[in-house]
């Protein structure tokens, strides 16, 4: 999962995030971007933006990895496609 708000301290323990699945197929969609292990992650695999989900802040416990700037601009313009704002 990619967490696609930063939770703030102030924040409840059950508190929602909202997230996007990384799973290792790529279908080549434009609500997708490519990840692996410069991301962090074992094997090349792709955030899902157009499978948001709402998932409660406790239950990720796993630490994975981190996107980098043009990871991040291309995240944020697969959820624009995503979304329907393009």
């Amino acid at each position: 999962m990619v967490t696609l708000q930063v939770p703030t301290q102030t924040e409840a323990a059950d508190s929602l995030l909202l997230c996007a699945p990384v799973y290792s197929v790529d279908i080549g969609l434009a609500s997708q971007v490519d990840v692996g292990p410069d991301e962090g992650l074992k094997h090349p695999s792709a955030v899902h933006c157009d499978g948001l989900v709402s998932i409660v802040k406790t239950a990720l416990t796993d630490y994975v990895g981190a996107l980098g700037e043009t990871k991040m601009r291309q995240l944020e313009a697969a959820l624009r496609v995503a979304l329907g704002l393009e």
